[in-house]
């Protein structure tokens, strides 16, 4: 096909990929890796690479609004991006020299884990029992709410920076933001509210992938002609998503569709694998 069709493809994929990613807070990788691998037939790591560039940009866009509403808990993203960034950095040194077959495989697992934890019930819990390591490095905050701020404590600081680590690892393997797994850390390990540690992840996963990208394009795998569209196409899906989701009362059907739609791309991502056409 022709470099124009090639781009309005990508495009257009890449816009909905956003739109989606954006609708249930999980970002638009998880769609632009498998548009890429198994629609088009990109190389895995190539695709990873404009996967890289597009969270930069989503993360960069999204996580602006959420700082300056107060959510986001910046002292305590920036020291957990100390974990996320180190494993990202690991992740992305030791995937050029795995086969691509299981990265695919993988891909799908951590894709069907995502699809599941999306259509799992969030209560807000607020943590007030207090940390001795939290307090000294002083990451127990507040977030603003209709009635006032309310004031949260976290927990378990160790363990919390141990599932960073990994979720970097992963997050520069894949090229993915592994917000599903930062949310899940900082929900189950760490007590955090659900919507200081999603709006937190948010403002965490353009700095881990940013690391990641350094070592992609040193390896020559960020195409700007694949990079330019998807990076542009997700961001506009993002940004559109937002504005819808203001509007709609309701995120449970949005859920479940990201979740079909992300469980039939882990199958094909996982069957490819086995079958060595990726």
């Amino acid at each position: 096909m022709s470099v124009i069709v090639l781009t309005l493809i990508l495009f257009i994929g890449s816009y909905f990929a956003g739109l989606l990613g954006s609708l249930t807070g999980l970002g638009g990788g998880f769609v632009i890796i498998p548009l890429l691998t198994l629609v088009l037939h990109v190389d895995i790591h190539y695709a990873i690479g404009a996967s890289l560039v597009s969270v930069i940009a989503t993360s960069s866009g999204s996580a602006a609004a959420y700082v300056k509403e107060g959510i986001t808990n910046i002292r305590l993203g920036m020291f957990l991006e100390i974990a996320t960034t180190a494993g990202a950095m690991v992740g992305a040194l030791i995937a050029v020299y795995i086969p691509t077959n299981f990265i695919a495989i993988l891909f799908g697992i951590i894709l069907i884990t995502s699809a599941i934890m999306s259509l799992r019930k969030k209560a807000e819990l607020i943590n007030q029992e207090k940390n001795l390591l939290a307090e000294k490095l002083k990451l127990n905050s507040s977030f603003p709410t209709a009635n006032g701020p309310v004031n949260y404590s976290v927990k378990n600081v160790g363990g919390g920076f141990f599932m960073m680590l990994f979720a970097g690892v992963i997050s520069g393997l894949l090229g993915i933001g592994s917000g599903a797994l930062k949310v899940l850390a900082m929900d189950t390990i760490m007590r955090i509210p659900f919507k200081v540690s999603t709006t937190t992840s948010n403002f965490m996963i353009g700095v881990t992938a940013a690391a990641s990208a350094v070592v992609y394009f040193q390896r020559g795998y960020i195409d700007p002609g694949l990079s330019m569209p998807v990076a542009i196409g997700v961001l506009l899906g993002a940004l559109s998503g937002s504005k819808i989701l203001v509007h709609t009362n309701s995120s449970g059907w949005l859920r479940w569709v990201f979740a079909v739609v992300v469980t039939f791309l882990a199958v094909q991502m996982i069957y490819n694998g086995f079958i060595g056409k990726i």
